[in-house]
């Protein structure tokens, strides 16, 4: 999306008092594993080294950070909150949430998502402990008010 857009349409459309609020926690293709590494390697092997993003491209990265659009745009008072948090998967949740990823939805795989989906079932299996694949993440809340607000 155009960040800088976005934002000057927020700024257009909302109360002098809004807060814009930025959050994730990235994605299973960028945390750091045993697990997610074999499992991007599988995703990898079939769809090449680049990461597919949105319907046909290609991920290129953010060209700036979060915090520097902010900084250009009416809501530059910005607030960080980071909140730690455990996720426990099953295998097959994995399996579920690549399904909804647009690194590894299956319309990318053709006629090879079943076979890609039992090689990646066993390999989550294999690194699975008692049957389940551990994420710690940080969901990060960024809260941004125009100058003067509380965020």
């Amino acid at each position: 999306m155009n960040r800088s857009a976005v934002l000057r349409m927020a700024d257009r459309v909302t109360a002098p008092e809004a807060t814009v609020a930025i959050m994730g926690d990235g994605s299973l293709w960028t945390y750091r594993a045993d697990w997610t590494a074999a499992l991007k390697q599988l995703i990898q092997s079939y769809l090449g080294e680049e990461r597919r993003a949105g319907t046909g491209g290609m991920y290129a990265g953010p060209g700036r950070r979060y915090e520097d659009d902010l900084a250009a745009s009416p809501f530059r008072q910005v607030t960080e909150r980071r909140f730690p948090l455990r996720r426990v998967w099953a295998p097959a949740q994995v399996l579920g949430y690549l399904r909804s990823t647009s690194f590894a939805r299956p319309d990318l795989f053709g006629g090879r998502h079943d076979r890609f989906e039992a090689e990646a079932l066993e390999l989550l299996e294999r690194h699975s402990e008692r049957g389940s694949l551990v994420e710690d993440a940080v969901f990060t809340v960024m809260l941004a008010r125009r100058p003067g607000g509380d965020a």
